[in-house]
């Protein structure tokens, strides 16, 4: 297979993201990847993108996504923007990867999925939590009857942002209008991690709330009226009748900011980060079983790194998930390793029903759309 030309939408190196903290040092680490062309806001940082990648760069993404030699779009911009920029790149036939959540609502989801479903077109969503070894690890561990019957799991975690002090670029992130929150980025990435190890959630309740209503932004000095909450309490059972429970809090703790705990009726499994944010760091793994008086580190196989040699940082588990991509492609089976958007649908449909829980008081069942997804040609399994 010939190198997978690559296009970012959204990497200025004036005011650096994801895409330059973890999608730029991916791509550069896997030798099936080129990096082709770049798009930024402005004419200032398109020029500086240039500059320091090397490769065009553009202020329109029109003209990245128009370049014949662009075989994969990569969309790293504002939830607001995602529904047009991939709209028009799937219009122009090319292959898209784009950053959790998939669109701002279950609409915008829902629509982008239909899209790809009338092409051939192959597509890759930022969920690269379940890539980290040691998830996959525990994903094989369950399997493989380590804590035996599971009975229950559950997560702690903090979400670093949606505190008291921020600053005029995150605004948008404190406005509930925009789905930036923390129930749609840190608790549905480590929900995904969830199920992609011990299975789907079922019936769900949840309660939120905004603890933090006043933020200050520090770059201005002003304060500004959150409306996105800021804590979140989910409690759920498997389709295995296991149960689970979900708690998240912004900011950070003087505890621990991420611990998850799989617990079965022979071992237990325990997952823990310093940073509650799942999808940007691997978490540690230990595990004990049997007469064992507490758990203990495991040794991950090396075979679990998929290949994607010493990368560290933020950018380890985005490289897992291009690697696995790539990997999809030479086999000619989508989806199997690298979630696809057929699966960020479904996730968005249990993002939706914590969203309905949370917000009524009311228990919401899941998995009510595999009948609609199958309606509307949406393919793709639950990716291994």
């Amino acid at each position: 297979m010939s190198k997978i030309g690559v296009g970012i939408i959204g990497a200025s190196p004036l005011r650096p993201g994801w895409a330059v903290a973890a999608h730029l040092p991916a791509l550069a680490s896997l030798p099936d990847y080129e990096l082709r062309a770049v798009a930024t806001s402005s004419e200032a940082s398109a020029k500086a993108a240039g500059d320091a990648y090397g490769v065009p760069a553009y202020s329109d993404p029109s003209l990245l996504i128009a370049r014949p030699d662009v075989d994969l779009v990569v969309v790293t911009v504002r939830l607001a923007h995602h529904h047009a920029l991939i709209s028009q790149a799937v219009a122009a036939g090319k292959m898209v990867m784009s950053e959790w959540p998939l669109g701002v609502d279950i609409a915008q989801s829902t629509d982008i999925a239909a899209r790809v479903t009338k092409t051939d077109l192959w597509t890759l969503i930022g969920l690269q939590a379940r890539m980290a070894p040691s998830i996959r690890y525990a994903r094989d561990l369950v399997e493989q009857g380590y804590v035996g019957k599971v009975l229950g799991t559950a997560i702690v975690g903090s979400g670093i942002a949606w505190t008291t002090v921020s600053d005029s670029a995150h605004t948008y992130m404190f406005d509930a209008q925009s789905n930036a929150s923390l129930l749609s980025v840190p608790v549905m990435h480590a929900i995904d991690a969830m199920q992609f190890v011990v299975g789907d959630l079922t019936d769900v309740r949840a309660t939120s709330a905004v603890r933090n209503p006043v933020i200050r932004l520090a770059d201005t000095e002003q304060d500004i009226q959150s409306t996105t909450p800021d804590h979140l309490a989910i409690a759920a059972t498997l389709e295995s009748g296991a149960v689970a429970s979900i708690f998240y809090r912004g900011g950070t703790s003087r505890g621990e900011n991420f611990r998850w705990e799989i617990n079965g009726s022979d071992g237990d499994l325990v997952l823990t980060s310093p940073v509650g944010n799942l999808q940007v760091l691997a978490p540690n793994l230990f595990g004990g079983r049997g007469e064992d008086a507490a758990v203990a580190p495991l040794d991950i196989p090396s075979e679990y790194d998929l290949g994607t040699g010493s990368l560290e940082g933020p950018g380890a588990n985005v490289a897992r998930l291009y690697a696995a991509f790539a990997r999809d492609l030479r086999d000619g089976t989508p989806g199997a390793t690298a979630p696809d958007f057929a699966h960020a649908l479904r996730l968005h449909r249990t993002l939706d029903g914590i969203a309905h829980a949370a917000a009524s008081g009311v228990a919401q069942t899941l998995g009510q759309g595999a009948d609609h997804d199958a309606a509307m040609g949406i393919a793709g399994l639950r990716p291994g």
